[in-house]
Protein backbone atom coordinates (compact mmCIF):
# COMPACT_ATOMS: atom_id res chain seq x y z
CA UNK A 1 0.00 0.00 0.00
CA UNK A 2 1.02 3.51 -1.07
CA UNK A 3 -0.02 6.76 0.81
CA UNK A 4 0.01 10.04 -0.67
CA UNK A 5 -0.50 13.26 1.40
CA UNK A 6 -1.88 15.48 -1.16
CA UNK A 7 -2.82 17.87 1.57
CA UNK A 8 -1.86 18.45 5.57
CA UNK A 9 -2.84 22.01 6.51
CA UNK A 10 -6.19 23.13 8.56
CA UNK A 11 -9.33 24.79 6.80
CA UNK A 12 -7.40 28.08 5.95
CA UNK A 13 -4.63 26.39 4.48
CA UNK A 14 -1.17 27.65 5.40
CA UNK A 15 0.21 30.21 4.70
CA UNK A 16 -2.94 32.05 6.07
CA UNK A 17 -4.36 34.94 4.02
CA UNK A 18 -2.69 37.73 5.13
CA UNK A 19 -0.41 36.33 8.02
CA UNK A 20 3.37 37.33 8.24
CA UNK A 21 4.16 34.77 11.11
CA UNK A 22 7.83 32.47 11.08
CA UNK A 23 5.32 29.57 9.82
CA UNK A 24 3.60 31.54 7.15
CA UNK A 25 6.67 33.41 6.04
CA UNK A 26 8.96 30.27 5.88
CA UNK A 27 10.60 28.91 2.42
CA UNK A 28 10.53 25.57 4.00
CA UNK A 29 8.12 23.74 1.13
CA UNK A 30 6.90 21.19 4.50
CA UNK A 31 5.40 24.69 5.86
CA UNK A 32 3.72 25.18 3.07
CA UNK A 33 0.01 22.91 3.54
CA UNK A 34 -2.87 22.83 1.23
CA UNK A 35 -6.35 21.66 2.68
CA UNK A 36 -5.88 17.76 3.58
CA UNK A 37 -6.59 15.00 1.89
CA UNK A 38 -4.86 11.36 1.14
CA UNK A 39 -4.44 9.12 -1.55
CA UNK A 40 -4.67 5.66 -0.83
CA UNK A 41 -2.93 3.37 -3.91
CA UNK A 42 -3.57 -0.79 -3.72
CA UNK A 43 -2.91 -3.32 -5.99
CA UNK A 44 -3.91 -0.84 -8.95
CA UNK A 45 -6.10 0.78 -7.38
CA UNK A 46 -6.79 4.51 -5.81
CA UNK A 47 -8.94 5.95 -3.52
CA UNK A 48 -9.16 9.08 -2.30
CA UNK A 49 -10.06 10.39 1.16
CA UNK A 50 -11.94 14.00 1.26
CA UNK A 51 -12.07 16.06 -1.95
CA UNK A 52 -10.66 18.61 -0.24
CA UNK A 53 -10.80 22.63 -1.59
CA UNK A 54 -7.58 22.51 -3.20
CA UNK A 55 -8.32 18.84 -4.87
CA UNK A 56 -7.70 20.44 -8.51
CA UNK A 57 -4.72 21.84 -7.44
CA UNK A 58 -3.75 18.76 -5.60
CA UNK A 59 -4.27 16.56 -8.48
CA UNK A 60 -2.27 18.50 -11.17
CA UNK A 61 0.65 18.75 -8.63
CA UNK A 62 0.92 14.81 -8.40
CA UNK A 63 -0.50 13.53 -11.53
CA UNK A 64 -2.97 11.98 -10.65
CA UNK A 65 -4.64 10.58 -13.45
CA UNK A 66 -7.64 8.19 -12.00
CA UNK A 67 -10.00 7.28 -9.18
CA UNK A 68 -11.69 4.20 -7.72
CA UNK A 69 -13.53 5.70 -4.87
CA UNK A 70 -13.87 8.73 -2.76
CA UNK A 71 -14.17 8.60 0.68
CA UNK A 72 -15.25 11.40 2.67
CA UNK A 73 -14.90 11.79 6.23
CA UNK A 74 -17.17 14.69 6.87
CA UNK A 75 -18.95 17.51 4.98
CA UNK A 76 -16.93 21.03 6.33
CA UNK A 77 -15.74 22.90 3.26
CA UNK A 78 -11.97 22.35 3.39
CA UNK A 79 -12.84 18.34 3.06
CA UNK A 80 -15.74 18.49 0.34
CA UNK A 81 -15.87 21.50 -1.81
CA UNK A 82 -13.53 20.17 -4.46
CA UNK A 83 -15.93 17.36 -5.37
CA UNK A 84 -17.29 19.29 -8.92
CA UNK A 85 -13.31 18.43 -9.79
CA UNK A 86 -13.51 14.60 -9.95
CA UNK A 87 -15.80 15.80 -13.60
CA UNK A 88 -12.38 15.16 -15.67
CA UNK A 89 -12.05 12.00 -14.44
CA UNK A 90 -15.84 11.27 -15.02
CA UNK A 91 -15.20 12.04 -18.40
CA UNK A 92 -12.56 9.32 -18.90
CA UNK A 93 -13.71 6.53 -16.69
CA UNK A 94 -17.35 7.21 -16.10
CA UNK A 95 -19.01 7.63 -12.36
CA UNK A 96 -16.82 6.98 -8.93
CA UNK A 97 -18.23 5.63 -5.93
CA UNK A 98 -18.81 8.42 -3.42
CA UNK A 99 -18.89 6.94 0.03
CA UNK A 100 -20.25 8.86 3.00
CA UNK A 101 -22.35 8.54 6.51
CA UNK A 102 -26.09 9.56 6.54
CA UNK A 103 -25.07 12.68 7.96
CA UNK A 104 -22.59 13.98 5.45
CA UNK A 105 -25.05 12.59 2.81
CA UNK A 106 -27.96 15.56 3.98
CA UNK A 107 -25.11 17.62 3.45
CA UNK A 108 -23.43 16.55 -0.01
CA UNK A 109 -27.18 16.30 -1.69
CA UNK A 110 -27.95 20.03 0.06
CA UNK A 111 -24.64 21.21 -1.12
CA UNK A 112 -24.12 19.62 -4.80
CA UNK A 113 -28.46 19.47 -5.28
CA UNK A 114 -27.63 20.03 -9.15
CA UNK A 115 -25.64 16.55 -8.89
CA UNK A 116 -28.68 15.00 -7.69
CA UNK A 117 -31.57 17.07 -9.03
CA UNK A 118 -30.06 18.53 -12.39
CA UNK A 119 -31.87 21.73 -13.30
CA UNK A 120 -29.59 23.26 -15.81
CA UNK A 121 -28.53 22.64 -19.86
CA UNK A 122 -25.30 22.19 -21.23
CA UNK A 123 -22.00 21.51 -19.17
CA UNK A 124 -21.05 18.40 -17.02
CA UNK A 125 -22.06 17.31 -13.84
CA UNK A 126 -20.04 15.17 -11.27
CA UNK A 127 -21.06 11.63 -11.83
CA UNK A 128 -21.50 9.83 -8.63
CA UNK A 129 -22.43 6.55 -7.31
CA UNK A 130 -23.56 6.67 -3.84
CA UNK A 131 -22.89 4.53 -1.28
CA UNK A 132 -24.02 4.97 2.73
CA UNK A 133 -21.31 3.76 5.50
CA UNK A 134 -21.88 2.43 8.82
CA UNK A 135 -19.17 2.72 11.64
CA UNK A 136 -17.49 -0.67 11.95
CA UNK A 137 -19.93 -1.93 8.79
CA UNK A 138 -16.55 -3.08 6.70
CA UNK A 139 -17.07 -3.30 2.76
CA UNK A 140 -14.50 -4.52 0.50
CA UNK A 141 -13.21 -2.70 -2.82
CA UNK A 142 -11.55 -5.36 -5.41
CA UNK A 143 -8.02 -7.03 -5.13
CA UNK A 144 -8.31 -6.89 -1.56
CA UNK A 145 -8.81 -3.27 -0.17
CA UNK A 146 -11.03 -3.93 2.94
CA UNK A 147 -12.46 -0.73 4.14
CA UNK A 148 -13.70 -0.53 7.47
CA UNK A 149 -15.65 3.13 8.37
CA UNK A 150 -15.17 4.06 12.15
CA UNK A 151 -16.81 6.59 13.98
CA UNK A 152 -15.05 9.70 15.43
CA UNK A 153 -16.54 12.82 17.29
CA UNK A 154 -15.38 16.20 15.77
CA UNK A 155 -16.75 18.38 18.92
CA UNK A 156 -20.41 17.56 18.66
CA UNK A 157 -20.52 16.25 15.12
CA UNK A 158 -19.84 12.47 14.46
CA UNK A 159 -17.54 11.85 11.32
CA UNK A 160 -16.13 8.83 9.64
CA UNK A 161 -12.25 7.73 10.15
CA UNK A 162 -11.31 4.73 7.83
CA UNK A 163 -9.60 1.64 8.07
CA UNK A 164 -7.69 0.60 5.08
CA UNK A 165 -6.63 -2.83 5.78
CA UNK A 166 -3.49 -1.79 8.03
CA UNK A 167 -4.05 1.87 7.35
CA UNK A 168 -6.27 4.34 9.44
CA UNK A 169 -7.24 7.88 8.51
CA UNK A 170 -8.83 9.64 11.47
CA UNK A 171 -8.52 13.70 10.42
CA UNK A 172 -11.30 16.41 12.55
CA UNK A 173 -11.69 14.87 15.36
CA UNK A 174 -11.65 16.07 19.63
CA UNK A 175 -12.64 12.49 20.59
CA UNK A 176 -11.81 9.17 19.89
CA UNK A 177 -14.73 6.30 21.39
CA UNK A 178 -13.81 3.09 22.56
CA UNK A 179 -15.06 1.05 19.81
CA UNK A 180 -13.11 2.88 17.79
CA UNK A 181 -10.25 2.60 19.60
CA UNK A 182 -10.55 -1.01 19.47
CA UNK A 183 -10.87 -1.34 15.64
CA UNK A 184 -7.27 0.62 15.33
CA UNK A 185 -5.34 -1.83 17.09
CA UNK A 186 -2.32 -3.40 15.05
CA UNK A 187 -1.85 -0.67 12.53
CA UNK A 188 1.25 -0.20 10.71
CA UNK A 189 0.43 3.51 10.02
CA UNK A 190 -2.16 5.96 11.92
CA UNK A 191 -3.10 9.53 10.26
CA UNK A 192 -4.19 11.21 13.19
CA UNK A 193 -5.51 14.87 13.46
CA UNK A 194 -3.27 17.42 15.08
CA UNK A 195 -4.26 21.55 15.44
CA UNK A 196 -1.35 22.67 16.63
CA UNK A 197 -0.15 22.35 20.70
CA UNK A 198 -2.61 24.43 22.55
CA UNK A 199 -6.21 22.63 23.38
CA UNK A 200 -8.47 23.48 21.19
CA UNK A 201 -12.90 22.36 21.40
CA UNK A 202 -13.71 20.29 18.02
CA UNK A 203 -9.77 19.36 17.35
CA UNK A 204 -6.81 17.48 18.94
CA UNK A 205 -3.39 18.94 20.20
CA UNK A 206 -0.12 17.56 20.57
CA UNK A 207 -0.65 16.14 23.79
CA UNK A 208 -3.70 14.47 23.68
CA UNK A 209 -2.99 13.12 19.95
CA UNK A 210 0.29 11.81 21.22
CA UNK A 211 -2.01 10.31 24.46
CA UNK A 212 -4.30 8.52 21.79
CA UNK A 213 -1.11 7.30 19.91
CA UNK A 214 0.35 5.87 23.18
CA UNK A 215 -2.78 3.98 23.82
CA UNK A 216 -3.49 2.76 19.78
CA UNK A 217 0.06 1.84 19.24
CA UNK A 218 0.61 2.23 15.88
CA UNK A 219 3.79 0.88 14.11
CA UNK A 220 3.87 4.66 12.51
CA UNK A 221 1.71 7.89 13.37
CA UNK A 222 1.56 10.80 11.24
CA UNK A 223 -0.14 13.99 12.41
CA UNK A 224 -2.27 16.04 9.93
CA UNK A 225 -4.59 19.05 9.47
CA UNK A 226 -1.96 21.17 10.92
CA UNK A 227 -2.07 24.88 11.27
CA UNK A 228 0.29 27.58 11.18
CA UNK A 229 1.45 27.37 15.05
CA UNK A 230 3.39 24.37 14.12
CA UNK A 231 6.78 24.62 12.05
CA UNK A 232 8.43 21.56 10.45
CA UNK A 233 11.67 21.47 11.07
CA UNK A 234 11.68 23.76 14.17
CA UNK A 235 8.96 21.44 15.75
CA UNK A 236 9.96 17.78 14.93
CA UNK A 237 12.30 17.13 18.00
CA UNK A 238 9.14 17.81 20.23
CA UNK A 239 7.98 14.54 18.71
CA UNK A 240 8.78 10.62 19.81
CA UNK A 241 10.36 8.36 17.98
CA UNK A 242 7.94 6.68 15.39
CA UNK A 243 5.83 9.90 15.27
CA UNK A 244 6.00 12.68 12.63
CA UNK A 245 4.24 15.36 11.24
CA UNK A 246 3.04 14.75 7.77
CA UNK A 247 3.69 17.17 4.65
CA UNK A 248 2.49 17.64 1.64
CA UNK A 249 3.86 15.23 -0.96
CA UNK A 250 4.83 13.03 1.72
CA UNK A 251 4.61 9.42 0.38
CA UNK A 252 4.45 6.49 2.91
CA UNK A 253 5.05 2.69 2.11
CA UNK A 254 4.48 -0.54 3.21
CA UNK A 255 7.98 -1.80 4.26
Amino acid sequence: MRLTFLGTGTSTGVPSIGCECETCSSNDPRDKRLRVSVLVEHAGQSVLIDTSSDFRQQALRFGLKRLDAVLVTHCHADHIFGLDDIRPLNFRYGALGLYANERAWVDIRRIFRYIFEPSHFGGGLPQVIPHTVEPGAQFCLEKDLLIAPLEVIHGRLPVMAYRLNDFAYATDLSEIPPATMDQMRDLDALVLDCLRFKEHPTHLWLDKALEYIEKIRPRRAFLTHIAHDVMHARDSARLPDGVAWAFDGLVVSDE
